[in-house]
């Protein structure tokens, strides 16, 4: 058996018996080795493949600038970044915007503030929908990150690439979402359009928020692999999944009010296979990356 046949073999192998992403293990660990980490095929390899958790935070933060591409700088880099983190909560506390009893996703969010410019005069004004949106986000990367200050360095710099990098793309998405659900399936659409619920979807929770507080994070964050690797495109077929998924429910709903309601709160036990379901569709309509060499 010649060494591609028996790694042919292998995979064939692996994804029956449940281990499908071994050898992608494997090729991302040797991108990992490389002295200089090559961007681009890191983000190549997050478009096709799930991260494997033990990697997903170390590739987040070298994709989202966090991390330099060179390996030896690494360490330097995150021992500035805890002390800015440091810098800032110490000043939260100096000016008693937050205290030990804050809940840490608002602080956070109050870190954000102070370093964007917009932390309000008073800790009591009322939040903001952006401020919302952070939040959410905030307490869906939680329970992915262990590390506070790693947290707190992915919510910001994500946060600031949905507000920087996809400023343009995000009013765009709600008109995707029709025009791929109607390829998909246009009596599906058209009941949406009957019902005048086509502009009453949740789009803020799932394009805004990335569909934070929607899909549990076990699921969600697959779907910001493809993120924080470049798409945002890949938020509207997730949209388009939930919808295909649960479609007899949705055509049994007679009003916008009762579809906005379920879609806002759908059951998680079907999370798993809307996700990859998603990211099938999203390839299908969208092609799949390929390294370049």
């Amino acid at each position: 058996m010649t060494e591609d046949s028996q790694r042919n073999f292998r995979s064939v192998y692996y994804e029956k018996v449940g281990f499908r992403g071994v050898e992608e293990k494997k090729s991302l660990e040797i991108l990992l080795k490389d002295d200089r980490l090559d961007i681009e095929k890191l983000c190549t390899f997050s478009q096709r493949f799930p991260l494997p958790s033990m990697y997903r935070a170390l590739v987040w933060k070298v994709l989202l600038g966090i991390l330099p591409p060179h390996h030896e700088s690494h360490a330097k880099v995150m021992t500035y970044r805890r002390e800015q983190y440091s810098d800032v909560l110490h000043a939260l506390n100096v000016i008693r915007f937050v205290s030990d009893a804050t809940p840490q996703v608002e602080v956070y969010l109050r870190m954000y503030q102070l370093e964007s410019g917009k932390l309000p005069r008073s800790s009591s004004y009322p939040l903001e929908p952006e401020d919302e949106a952070f939040l959410a986000i905030a307490k869906a990367m939680e329970e992915m990150v262990e590390d506070t200050v790693d947290c707190y360095w992915i919510i910001r710099c994500f946060v600031n690439q949905l507000n920087t990098k996809y400023q343009d793309s995000l009013p765009q998405l709600p008109k995707a979402f029709e025009q791929y659900l109607n390829l998909e399936d246009s009596r599906l659409l058209t009941h949406l359009k009957m019902c005048s619920a086509v502009s009453r979807l949740p789009y803020e929770i799932w394009f805004k928020r990335c569909f934070a507080g929607c899909l549990p994070e076990s699921s969600l964050q697959r779907v910001w692999d493809k993120v924080v690797s470049g798409s945002c495109k890949i938020l509207v077929f997730v949209a388009v999944e939930i919808l295909l998924t649960f479609k007899i429910k949705v055509m049994a709903l007679n009003s916008a009010e009762k579809i906005t309601k379920f879609l806002e709160n759908i059951p998680q036990d079907s999370s798993d296979a809307i996700v990859s379901k998603a990211i099938d569709l999203w390839h299908k309509h969208c092609g799949t990356p390929v390294h370049s060499s």
